[in-house]
């Protein structure tokens, strides 16, 4: 056991108070042993957090745009520099190859390199003589504290998707990441620091229940973002809201990618497999029902058993693996229930992951026999009803639903209640035309499996999804973590400044 992770408070380092706190096991999982533990936060940790964000805002707010930008640009470069360090962390913690984590890192700045565009984005409007002598004009202005609570899967992306948008904007900052990977939100804090943020702007608190109720109901903490599955959303959204505060909930998913008859298979399985094994599935926008319409099903589930078959399962830390284990044994466990729960329903085990070949040891040479695996699964002829369909698996599981027409494979994803992510797969423009009008769904990819938007447009689902009328980053993240304000002003005696010859600078 060689790690203790504790909160980060006011710019430090803090533990959690009294003899024998609350903690638990954070794991390594291709091992299956516990790497270290991580102090749960009490409403004391929380409470002093959450003071120490409202103590640096007035002056955090205070300070000019370009002040704010000159310290992101700072956490930028950082970030950018000792994103293989970040990587390791995360790699050890959740589980994905190292690959994939230097993937999400990228992803996160790029709402980073979003919010250093913080000046542009928060220009009000200006009418000039809107009556006699009186200018009316806008501007945002910043909420105050602000909580970020994060899940498991994402533990440095997620994360990324509020806070540099909210501390831009002039807002500070509690994260409450999940206590499965909580050692990146303190990578990320210690960077905030060295990069010339205020101490109190951002802070981490670590914990379970107790420490997201008391963020849920501090009366100081302005809005809660979130991300993690449906119920939770709902939870946290009707609780914050309550309590009288801004949420934006992410909840769950269920993924559809309907592919036409005139589609390139070859490429379909490919994103097929992409988007339904690449981080062992522990993606909210993971494709986990194929939707065929035939003739074309037997074709594709052949293609995908043949990319399957030579996927290496193993550690995140071996360069070669391309796919490593779940987060935890109690998940690994979950998912495999559904996998034994498809078969008692009916649905055709086309490829047991249980069976997948594993890496026998990871590049330390310390075994992976205990590590939390399941291989990539397939199941073919799955029908609506069955809990591989109607489940939010959240693994390696990937389910083939057979459909007779682009109209029958609509009205399958339009049904279900999740309306998170989806994708079409053809040739057919007019086709994809009408699909990306017709879908229920909030993102959308043609020929693209995992349809993430970029950070200038906004994440986010519809119906099951979201709960809050806000998405995520781009512009509705600052629209969220801003205010409106209308002025209405005149002046009757003109004012004079004294002279400077100098060039004018920003400060």
């Amino acid at each position: 056991m060689s790690k203790h992770i504790i909160h980060w408070i006011a710019g430090q380092p803090v533990a959690t108070a009294g003899a024998a706190p609350r903690r638990g096991d954070v794991f390594d999982p291709a091992t299956g042993q516990v790497a270290g533990q991580v102090d749960f936060a009490g409403i004391a940790e929380v409470d002093q957090a959450v003071a120490a964000a409202a103590s640096a805002f007035a002056e955090w707010r205070s300070a000019s745009v370009a002040k704010r930008t000159s310290v992101l640009f700072a956490f930028r470069e950082l970030l950018n520099a000792r994103r293989d360090e970040l990587a390791a962390i995360i790699v050890s913690e959740h589980g994905k190859v190292h690959s994939d984590a230097l993937g999400e890192i990228a992803r996160g700045l790029e709402v980073v390199e979003y919010a250093c565009g913080i000046p542009q984005l928060l220009k009000g409007g200006f009418t000039e003589q809107a009556s006699t002598g009186i200018d009316v004009y806008s501007i945002r202005q910043p909420l105050g504290p602000v909580a970020v609570i994060s899940p498991f899967n994402f533990p440095a992306m997620v994360p990324m998707w509020f806070f540099p948008i909210a501390i831009a904007a002039g807002n500070t900052v509690v994260v409450k990441p999940s206590e499965k990977d909580p050692s990146a939100a303190n990578f990320l804090a210690a960077l905030w620091k060295e990069a010339g943020l205020p101490d109190g702007v951002f802070n981490v608190v670590h914990g379970d229940k107790v420490a997201v109720d008391r963020l849920l109901e501090h009366p100081d903490i302005k809005s809660v973002s979130f991300v993690g599955s449906t119920p939770i959303a709902r939870y946290v959204y009707e609780t914050g809201t309550r309590y009288g505060k801004r949420v934006q909930a992410l909840g769950g998913a269920k993924n559809h990618m309907l592919v036409l008859p005139d589609a390139d298979l070859d490429l379909a399985a490919d994103a097929a497999v992409n988007a339904g094994f690449g981080a062992a599935g522990e993606r909210c926008m993971a494709v986990s029902v194929l939707v065929a319409v035939d003739p074309i099903g037997d074709e594709l589930v052949d293609k995908i058993k043949q990319r399957i078959a030579g996927l290496k399962v193993g550690p995140g830390c071996n360069g070669d693996s391309e796919m490593g284990p779940l987060v935890t044994g109690q998940h690994r466990d979950k998912v495999t229930s559904y996998v034994e729960s498809g078969v008692a329903d009916g649905a055709e085990l086309a490829v047991d992951g249980r069976k997948h070949p594993i890496a026998p040891e990871d590049a330390n040479g310390s075994p992976t026999s205990d590590g939390f695996w399941l291989g990539p699964t397939l199941f073919d002829h799955v029908k609506p009803g069955m809990s591989v369909y109607n489940d939010e698996i959240f693994g390696p599981v990937l389910s083939v639903v057979r459909v007779a027409s682009y109209e029958e494979g609509l009205a399958l994803i339009n049904a279900n209640p999740y309306g998170n992510g989806t994708a079409l797969f053809t040739n057919d423009g007019g086709a994809a035309r009408r699909f990306q009008f017709e879908v229920e769904v909030g993102m959308v990819g043609i020929n693209v499996p995992i349809p993430v938007p970029v950070a200038y447009y906004s994440f986010g689902g519809w119906k099951a999804s979201l709960f809050g009328d806000a998405h995520a980053y781009g512009p509705d993240g600052v629209q969220f973590f801003t205010r409106g304000k209308a002025v209405t002003q005149r002046w009757l005696d003109p004012s004079h400044g004294g002279i400077n010859l100098g060039f004018p600078t920003n400060s």
